[in-house]
């Protein structure tokens, strides 16, 4: 059973893709294989993922690519790439390239089947003239106020417009005067011709084009009249060939007017809208304008912050491509709507870097130790192993010297019971180095705080073990002062303290004020010097971090990816692990 959020239903139907390759059992799976049985599209499967390039995408678009994807590919299909830019005014180029990327990092390629709404124009034009000839639409002058107030509501039928019985010959007639530019913006629409009392509002005679002086990112100035999603979103994937367009369960209410249009035009072998619940997160907001709102109100760094659930952020932070979609995969495909718990997000992560990400030693709050029976200027080598779940990894040199750092946390001067690692008389292992006994304590004359430790270490150790066997039972990470490289780490934990951030109304209100935390000061071994940007390791004890692009020849920066297990709890009222 995958997680859910505590009072959320269960993922009824979910079923994961479990082997690349292999063909999934979903419930789009088992349409797509009675459409091959009755020899529907002649045995074709063409998908597409049509984003609106008015943002980046995030999480639940990550889903959404995974089952166009996949689909398209364990049935020997094709899925084109397109976007659907019919919106000038809130569409832009670097979107486009944006999400082009993104979809490229989660492994998927449309090969040479990039597409835009906007390639359609001409004909989705000439589609609209041929609906207003069959008397399917008409120009309407319906302000948009008075087009609200006629609608309905739910409980109440819609008005029809003064304006819905004009002649074929009328509506051409302002139709082609629209595209010529002759009235104002928001002057007249065209619309539809359906039902003003059908209880979808959807089919209340929905507006098709809509007059909008923008310039598009594409066309330019070419268009003064725009479609509307809804319209050219059906015909854009007959023109293409599309033979099952999937869709998130938002879109179910709007499935009839898309096999409307479609069978209004008389479109031959129509493609056909199949709905699946969308993805959504605990302590995440996925809604576009919500995640503007902390952009530009400063709440986050920007799109690429690592706290957002945009692919851009999530990449930033350093989850690896493959972990999101076997993600997608583990939660699969349902009609039922659930929210997931980003613990199991994590979880999949971890899992994940456990089997890739090498270990290293990093001191987040470095305690200096020296060694006063070690040679002041000696190097010892020593050999560390890199990641034990992977028996190809191999081994590293890291070199030991006179004097260490390790973390301030591991040293205590009157330590519990409990406590096994160094203390005044007490011996320790150095991970992969030697063993080594605490026998002075330094302190700074005025605060009192300990600023160093004096140490012995045991030279028939080395390697970290003894002839005589005996053991201890703490092993420290440490890094050689000599050559330590500087580091900077940025911990994280969830935006919003609430598992829902809408709780109350406000999301800002549950904004997690401790969602960021940054540590100076910190050190690394020095293998990591020059590490490339996204590279990903353990810190022994830490969790896995990723190298972020804010590091210099001079610094290196590391984000936090996720702690080695569920380490953090909700703030109010709870003790942090």
């Amino acid at each position: 059973m995958v997680p859910v959020s505590s009072g959320e239903a269960g993922l009824q139907g979910a079923v994961a893709v479990t082997e690349p390759g292999k063909k999934p059992t979903h419930f789009i799976q088992e349409i797509i294989d009675a459409d091959r049985a009755a020899g529907r599209y002649g045995g074709r499967v063409h998908t597409r993922f049509p984003p609106e390039p008015n943002g980046y995408l995030h999480i639940g678009h990550a889903k959404a690519i995974w089952i166009d994807f996949s689909t398209a590919e364990a049935n020997g299909g094709l899925c084109n790439l397109r976007f659907d830019d019919t919106n000038p005014t809130t569409e832009e180029e670097e979107f486009v390239e944006a999400i082009k990327e993104d979809v490229r990092w989660l492994g998927f390629d449309w090969g040479d089947r990039l597409y835009y709404a906007s390639d359609y124009f001409e004909q989705l034009y000439q589609y609209a003239e041929e609906l207003i000839k069959r008397g399917k639409a008409y120009v309407c002058d319906l302000s948009p106020e008075e087009l609200r107030a006629y609608r309905g509501t739910l409980t109440e039928p819609g008005r029809e417009s003064p304006y819905r019985n004009r002649s074929v010959e009328e509506n051409l007639d302002l139709f082609r005067r629209m595209r010529a530019g002759e009235f104002p913006d928001g002057s007249r629409t065209l619309r539809a011709k359906i039902d003003m009392a059908s209880p979808n509002l959807n089919m209340r005679d929905p507006v098709i084009y809509r007059i909008q002086r923008a310039r598009h990112h594409r066309t330019g100035d070419t268009w003064c009249i725009y479609p509307m999603y809804d319209f050219a979103h059906p015909l854009s994937d007959a023109i293409e060939g599309i033979t099952h367009s999937l869709c998130t369960l938002e879109f179910e209410d709007h499935r009839p007017l898309y096999n409307w249009f479609l069978e209004a035009l008389e479109i031959p072998d129509p493609p056909q809208q199949i709905e699946f619940a969308r993805l959504e997160l605990t302590h995440t907001i996925t809604s576009k304008r919500k995640l503007r709102q902390l952009v530009e109100g400063g709440y986050v760094r920007g799109w690429d912050d690592p706290r957002m659930p945009t692919l851009r952020g999530m990449r930033r932070r350093g989850y690896p491509p493959e972990a999101i979609i076997d993600f997608c995969s583990r939660v699969g495909v349902s009609k039922t709507n659930a929210v997931i718990s980003l613990g199991f997000l994590e979880h999949v992560v971890r899992e994940h870097l456990n089997r890739t990400a090498q270990r290293v030693m990093a001191v987040l709050n470095p305690l200096k130790v020296v060694i006063t029976n070690f040679p002041e200027d000696r190097v010892e080598w020593v050999e560390v192993e890199n990641n034990p779940e992977d028996p190809e990894a191999g081994t590293r040199q890291v070199p030991f010297t006179r004097e260490i750092y390790i973390e301030r946390d591991d040293f205590m001067e009157d330590p519990p019971k409990k406590f096994f690692r160094l203390a005044p008389g007490r011996e320790v292992r150095l991970k992969g180095a030697c063993y080594i006994t605490c026998q002075e304590v330094v302190k700074d004359p005025a605060t009192g705080e300990v600023i160093e430790l004096r140490c012995t270490w045991d030279p028939e150790s080395l390697g970290g073990s003894t002839p005589d066997g005996r053991r201890v039972k703490g092993t420290l990470h440490w890094v050689s002062a000599r050559h330590a490289v500087p580091a900077e780490v940025r911990l994280y934990e969830p935006l919003f303290l609430t598992e829902d951030p809408e709780e109350g109304g406000d999301f800002l209100a549950n904004l997690n004020p401790n969602s960021l935390q940054v540590l100076t000061g910190c050190l690394v071994e020095p293998g990591l010097a020059g590490a490339a940007v996204g590279s990903r390791y353990q810190f022994l004890r830490h969790g896995y971090f990723a190298v972020d692009p804010d590091s210099t020849e001079d610094l290196l920066v590391f984000n936090r990816i996720v702690p080695l297990r569920d380490s953090w709890q909700k703030i109010q009222g709870r003790e942090r692990t």
